[in-house]
């Protein structure tokens, strides 16, 4: 039994990781390219003057901008070479939080069954959302932010073939790295499935989940998301949708729930050597992930209330 297990898990994980490698791939080795272009300049340039409305600088942009374009890692880094004060830094991590890696993400979200204006909306709203409100009401924060941390400078590509060269390494080592990370999870989970204890995990967190207006077989969903991400989590996301059933609104709720509030624990460390508070930027995002579910399901289920109350009116007349 345990070595069908893992011969299941190991072809679930590599079914995994080319349906989602055939979205990484490309999208990395394009941004890739695209840094070196006049693109991610002209982006910069274009959004630098809605910088000062939330409390920043026109710098600020260029985190922004690599954050979303790229993933935490190319927006922490550029972080690091500015000058900011801990306000600015603090405004940037919270908008970074809910809106990086897009291209990316986004694309998972339509895999799973997400509409991709929604994920879009959501989190670039709640970026923008955050970061006006935490200019309004944070008065502090003035000083220059001191960073623990300072990135390797990398060198400056020459050529044409060196980037390309450059953008395909980085779209493999991409792959390789979500190999190592969604093979093994998928194998666990057929393990967790195959003896049982994935019902007995979701009964655990069915509470919590019903909370959110979801079903309790949503909480593994959920829990991946969490725990690694959307783009990491999105294997054990698109196998719950696949053979748990879950519904096409609970893996929107799901995914609302989760473009607030993922990878806490890897994002939240991420942010430390930056030197700002963190644990109000863990609450941030994770109470904002709640009201906005538990809103999004009030609406949802007020909507299918009236629909079948319509279609009841129009048997009866």
């Amino acid at each position: 039994m345990l070595a069908e297990s893992f011969k299941r898990g190991i072809m679930v994980g590599l079914k995994t990781t080319w349906t989602l490698g055939k979205i990484i791939f490309p999208v990395t080795v394009i941004v890739a390219i695209l840094q070196h272009t006049a693109v991610l300049p002209w982006v910069i340039k274009l959004i630098t003057p809605l910088m000062n409305v939330i409390g920043l600088s026109g710098d600020a942009a260029i985190p922004i901008v690599l954050g979303n374009f790229l993933n935490l890692y190319a927006g922490i880094g550029a972080i690091l070479t500015l000058d900011l004060t801990v306000k600015e830094v603090f405004i940037i991590a919270v908008m970074l939080s809910f809106s990086h890696n897009m291209l990316i993400e986004s694309s998972v979200a339509i895999k799973v069954g997400v509409k991709l204006w929604i994920v879009v909306a959501v989190r670039l709203g709640l970026a923008i959302l955050s970061a006006f409100v935490i200019n309004l009401v944070w008065h502090g924060g003035s000083e220059i932010a001191k960073y623990g941390i300072i990135p390797a400078k990398e060198d400056e590509l020459a050529g044409w073939a060196s980037i390309l060269l450059d953008a395909f390494q980085k779209a493999g080592l991409g792959i390789l790295q979500l190999a190592m990370i969604v093979i093994p999870l998928m194998v666990v989970i057929q393990f967790l499935k195959d003896l049982n204890w994935l019902a007995v995990f979701s009964k655990w967190m069915s509470p919590i989940t019903r909370a959110l207006g979801m079903k309790e077989n949503a909480s593994t969903t959920l829990a991946a998301g969490l725990l690694f991400g959307l783009a990491f989590g999105a294997g054990v996301m698109i196998q719950a949708v696949q053979e748990d059933g879950v519904s096409k609104k609970d893996v929107t709720l799901a995914f609302i729930f989760l473009v607030a509030c993922h990878a806490v624990v890897e994002d939240t460390l991420l942010f430390v050597p930056l030197g700002i508070p963190v644990l109000p930027l863990l609450l941030i995002r994770l109470s904002v992930a709640i009201l906005l579910t538990l809103i999004v399901a009030f609406i949802w289920k007020r909507t299918e209330l009236n629909k079948r109350k319509e279609t009841a009116y129009e048997h009866t007349s």
